[in-house]
């Protein structure tokens, strides 16, 4: 999906009254033990809304501010303005680093960021803390995505849940046999597959190196796929790095993997339901989607304030616009992942998507590992013993070579 940005004149109208927060400390203990968890960067939180400062700048993935430009019968945009007098100004974000990096030059009110964003937002002082009672449509989000350790900091929320999907497992009925149950299937160093073999292109997709590891390597003690100490990092880079001959192609931009899969240059691989759902269409190509016996990593999309937003009001009202039950709903059809907003389900134009995407599964989302930005305070307790993101990153490019 491509986007233009909207423009505008600006009238600053308002503005979202302020205090600060008293964010901080560590549930481990005191901020002066080694094992302690960082302090949270003091960042004020909004105590009120008041008009709209008549414009809004959001970093976004794409098809979450549809204008009609794409497609003139999906817009969510214009009604926004309408309602609000928000004049919506949107620029795409085609990577969760590329989000960050956006986010830091302080040009936008706010982003869309997934789970191995969020966490680096948070501690960077990039966004601040959401006041939930602000954003009215929040109360009926569904409550398993609420308190989250890639959208909460010590019980305090640091956005406002807007859509989720598991990472799958997607082979080739005609060409991959017997069905894959593990993720073994790509793992697997002496694979029937090589070089048709396809992985997401993150260093996010360490984790799911990591899953694989903590099932069938109990040895390596990893307990969370997004804590991992240096010796269980260096598992996992060792596992992708055998991987990586079997690989044909990696992908980001979800229409390619569509394309490869179509034209039977990639055979199995990670994906998401969506892509399934569009390669389904073309009745040359047969491809299943499957959560494999170790389970599965996943995402989940959380709008987030800047911490020195320049429109803060309209970034308060856009929260709420698009969690709202028949916009949420438009946004996930359109995207193609599982709605937060637990209304929304009611509003779908397909009856069945909300049981495609296990949009009301609790049990479905308990059971995936939701994508969090690795930190050196380990996610699972043990303390400041793991390896941060930057670790991740350095080590996905010696995998990538």
């Amino acid at each position: 999906m491509r986007h233009r940005r909207s423009t505008a004149t600006l009238s600053v109208v308002g503005v979202v009254a302020l205090v600060a927060t008293a964010c901080g400390g560590s549930s481990t203990g005191g901020n002066s033990s080694a094992n302690a968890a960082p302090p949270v960067p003091k960042i004020a939180m909004a105590q009120s809304v008041g008009a709209g400062e008549g414009s809004l700048d959001l970093i976004n993935w794409a098809g979450y501010a549809e204008d009609g430009t794409n497609d003139k019968s999906v817009d969510w945009v214009h009604p926004f303005q309408k309602a609000t007098g928000c004049i919506v100004h949107d620029k795409i974000g085609n990577t969760s680093d590329e989000m960050v990096q956006l986010m830091k030059t302080g040009q936008y009110d706010g982003v869309s960021a997934s789970g191995d964003a969020t966490l680096r937002l948070v501690y960077g002082s990039q966004v601040a803390p959401v006041n939930t009672s602000l954003v009215p449509n929040y109360a009926t989000i569904q409550d398993f995505l609420k308190n989250r350790s890639w959208n909460s900091v010590n019980g305090q929320m640091y956005g406002i849940p807007h859509g989720w999907g598991a990472n799958l497992l997607m082979y080739n009925t005609k060409t991959v046999s017997p069905a894959p149950t593990s993720w073994g299937a790509v793992f697997d160093a002496n694979s029937p597959y090589k070089g048709k073999v396809t992985a997401y292109n993150s260093p996010i997709y360490i984790a799911d190196a990591g899953l694989y590891l903590m099932k069938h390597n109990p040895e390596l003690g990893i307990k969370n796929p997004y804590a991992l100490d240096q010796k269980q990092l260096d598992a996992a880079v060792a596992l992708l790095k055998d991987q990586r001959k079997s690989v044909g192609e990696y992908w980001a931009d979800y229409t390619k993997e569509v394309q490869a899969f179509e034209s039977n240059n990639s055979v199995i691989g990670t994906t998401w339901q969506v892509i399934a759902n569009l390669i389904t269409t073309d009745k040359k190509t047969k491809v299943d989607a499957v959560i494999p016996s170790e389970g599965a990593t996943g995402w989940s999309d959380t709008w987030m304030i800047a911490a020195h937003a320049k429109h803060p009001n309209c970034m308060y009202k856009w929260m709420d616009w698009i969690t709202s039950p028949t916009v949420n709903a438009q946004v996930a059809e359109y995207f193609g992942e599982a709605p937060a907003q637990s209304l929304a389900c009611e509003h779908t134009s397909d009856k069945t998507f909300c049981d495609q995407y296990h949009a009301a599964d609790k049990t479905y989302s308990d059971g995936l590992y939701y994508w969090t930005t690795p930190t050196k305070h380990c996610l699972d307790g043990r303390g400041n013993v793991c390896t941060d993101y930057s670790q991740w990153t350095q080590a996905w490019t010696n995998i990538k070579g």
